[in-house]
């Protein structure tokens, strides 16, 4: 068999170690056997997605090489535990599959997958997204410092480096001519030279060196009757290889009979010819089948593509989320500093609270646009700390005051902290839950009829909560769907999204959320329970 070697093998293998997940024995050994021939020594497998966890777990890996299709956990319910726990979520992650369907590759996309490789494949296209992936930079939260920009997707031929500014012709596709007659391969190559890459085996011996090297062709034309190995022989044991088993094979025979035609078929073959060969009517055969292989390749040059614009689109929000988030929440500090210094003037002070409410306003959209997108798809890692919720709460009303002044609301903020006592923090993240009780608040003030009260009462409890309450039942109709999302979404100017991601982030800081309406009284209130740092 013939050996496959990487440029920068000893870059791909250097001190990585990899872990192989596959229920398949014998495509766990295909792929180890590949990965070494790529200069990766230190390789772990496992059968199943569980099996595969617990020794993440216990050991450290650089890369996992996943199956989709495995029983006990698939690898896409792995892929789901790795990217939700903190000490895993940043392993890079392959994913193979046979799946096309583009629902489930999103929603692998979604989970975080680092490449896809769809079978069938070749050690090459293997190696270069190998190396991609040991490339890749974890893009979970807390974890920006020092990332690059993804590299350039992977062309469906498995091709690397540096995109070029002018269009690079596509290889052509690959016809393994297997014949023990050299006059029946002069004549077929003849016939498909210049329009595909023509390989060449008079032995079975030899065409399945070719079937099963690192380059394997596309379509297989497979003579029947030739001495040591036949070619059912052949079919058979391509059958068997993972790198051949999906290779067309188009049997041209002087074999006419039903039964070798039935035996080809039942191994697999997806056209029987019968010598002598008709060249009108085999080269539209032949590019019928082409057309198939062309499609596979475009699919995965589409996954690529897909997976390439998920983490481009994980770059733009890591940008906005350290890049311009960390410097708006120092900007909010400063001016949030600046009301509370008493040597400044009332009317510079309104001008402050503008500017905050301003820059809240800005933190408030980046949460929804990527922490919602984070915990819906289960990425979401909270990085807990005190916050001083009162203050907070009594932030967020002065700004709304502020906002609804002309509907005369009375907004009180209350606590039954004892007088002298020091205010109780919650555990939690202080942009978060601004977003939470700005958005609660806000639909509270909207809601309320003019000149009525709207309060905030922070009950001195562990863990904390938070009730807002307004005059005004929300419909009946609504109440059971109150947090789902565009449930709320009829104002002019709504979104539909404020009491959804209000739920989504209570939650993603293990808090929970409910709403109380009275019809009798003609009130709604809507409590909050979130984490009590410790005194």
């Amino acid at each position: 068999m013939s050996h496959f070697t990487v440029s920068n093998a000893s870059t791909i293998g250097q001190g990585a170690r990899c872990l192989v997940v596959d229920d398949f024995e014998a495509m766990r050994k295909v792929t180890i056997n590949q990965l070494r021939q790529m200069g990766v020594e230190r390789i772990e497998s496992a059968r199943n997605g569980a099996e595969a966890l617990r020794l993440l777990k216990g050991q450290h890996f650089d890369v996992v090489l996943s199956d989709w299709n495995m029983p006990v956990m698939t690898g896409v319910e792995l892929l789901q535990a790795m990217r939700a726990d903190e000490k895993l979520f940043a392993i890079p992650f392959v994913l193979i599959t046979a799946e096309a369907e583009r629902k489930r590759v999103e929603e692998a996309i979604a989970l975080g997958v680092t490449s896809m490789l769809l079978k069938p494949y070749s050690p090459k296209q293997l190696a270069q997204r190998l190396e991609k992936a040991l490339q890749w930079k974890p893009r979970g939260p807390g974890n920006f410092a020092g990332e690059e920009l993804p590299a350039q997707a992977v062309p469906a031929d498995g091709s690397a480096g540096a995109p070029s500014a002018e269009p690079q012709e596509a290889p052509r596709p690959t016809i393994l001519i297997v014949d023990d007659t050299p006059d029946n391969l002069l004549l077929l190559s003849q016939l498909f030279k210049g329009e595909y890459r023509v390989r060449l085996a008079q032995t079975g011996a030899k065409a399945m060196e070719v079937l099963t090297s690192n380059d394997p062709p596309d379509l297989v034309l497979l003579d029947i009757m030739m001495p040591g190995m036949d070619g059912f022989e052949v079919a058979r044991l391509m059958r068997e290889h993972p790198t051949s088993e999906t290779i067309p094979i188009i049997f041209v025979t002087a074999m006419a009979s039903a039964d070798a035609r039935i035996r080809g078929l039942d191994l697999g073959a997806v056209d029987f010819i019968t010598k002598p060969i008709d060249p009108e009517t085999l080269k539209p055969r032949v590019r019928n089948f082409m057309r198939y292989v062309q499609l596979r390749k475009d699919l995965q040059a589409d996954f690529d593509s897909m997976v390439e614009t998920a983490q481009l689109r994980e770059d733009v929000e890591r940008i906005t989320r350290h890049d311009i988030k960390a410097p708006l929440a120092g900007a909010l500090g400063l001016v949030q500093a600046l009301i509370d210094d008493d040597s400044v003037g009332r009317r510079q002070v309104e001008q402050l609270r503008l500017m905050e409410e301003s820059v809240m306003q800005v933190l408030n959209m980046i949460n929804l646009s990527s922490e919602l997108y984070k915990i819906e798809s289960g990425r979401f890692v909270l990085h807990a700390k005190p916050v001083r919720i009162g203050e907070l709460l009594r932030r967020i009303a002065e700004m709304n005051r502020v906002t609804f002044a002309e509907k005369g609301l009375s907004i009180a903020v209350d606590t039954d902290v004892a007088v002298g006592a020091e205010p109780p923090l919650a555990l939690a993240d202080a942009t978060l839950c601004y977003s939470v009780f700005q958005n609660l608040l806000k639909n509270a003030c909207e809601a309320a009829p003019a000149d009525s009260r709207v309060s905030v009462q922070l009950q001195d409890q562990d863990p904390l909560r938070i009730a807002i309450s307004n005059t005004g039942a929300v419909p009946a109709a609504i109440r059971s769907r109150f947090f789902d999302k565009f449930v709320t979404s009829g104002k002019a100017d709504g979104t539909g999204l404020g009491t959804y991601s209000a739920r989504l982030l209570v939650q993603a800081q293990h808090g929970s959320i409910e709403l109380d309406v009275s019809d009798e009284s003609n009130t709604t209130r809507i409590t909050v329970v979130l984490p009590r740092a410790a005194d």
